[in-house]
């Protein structure tokens, strides 16, 4: 075989040093998690973990990356089996809201990573999915099935919502109670953006 590149070793590494992070900060918690967590178990040492995420700060944030663009990534499929549109933005949100349940969600990405990494509506993961939101709404204000509001206005404060959902229910004692209620809360405030006149597949206009 081909002796690896060093682009590929330090993928490699850094690789090892998110899986190795995300093991440790799901069973013990950011706090908790030493150095020699993050780095023994997978034989590399604090000098490959500085390198490649400058401290554990930094490498918390790239595992909150890591799981945030799957939650992304799952919504987006719970978007898409809902036959996409309105129904699949809604689908969108409850499916990630549900992942609130998740302990691995909970306390990596939900708990310690706003109390680490400060305001979620700036990491890149959400700013990705603010802008997958956003191509949404432009479709739908297209079809006349949104009120004429600012599509990033109104974007972000949908993608809003769906977080504070998603943190209401994993900060919850009881998560699971808590879900319907976020789910239900979140899909009544957002069907304000509806218009009060839907196209019609047949070109007619209804009037709720």
């Amino acid at each position: 075989m081909p002796a690896k590149t060093r682009a590929e070793m330090v993928e490699e590494t850094r690789a090892k040093l998110i899986r190795a992070g995300r093991k440790a900060f799901a069973e013990k918690g950011y706090a908790s998690a030493s150095m020699d967590d993050l780095t023994a178990e997978v034989g590399l040492t604090r000098g490959a973990l500085y390198h490649n995420f400058g401290d554990k700060r930094g490498l918390l944030a790239a595992v909150v990356d890591q799981i945030d663009t799957a939650m992304a990534e799952k919504a987006k499929a719970a978007g898409l089996k809902a036959g996409g549109g309105w129904d699949g933005l809604m689908a969108e949100g409850a499916a990630y809201i549900e992942m609130a349940l998740q302990p691995e969600v909970q306390r990596i990405v939900l708990l310690d990573g706003p109390s680490v990494l400060g305001d979620p509506s700036q990491w890149p993961s959400q700013g990705r999915c603010l802008q997958a939101t956003i191509s949404t709404l432009e479709r739908l204000a297209q079809e006349g099935q949104i009120k004429p509001v600012d599509i990033e206005a109104l974007a972000r404060l949908l993608n809003g919502m769906a977080l504070n959902a998603a943190l209401w229910v994993a900060a919850s004692t009881e998560p699971q109670s808590t879900l319907p209620k976020a789910v239900s809360a979140f899909e009544c405030l957002a069907s304000g953006g509806l218009s009060t006149t839907l196209p019609q597949h047949d070109g007619k206009t209804s009037h709720p």
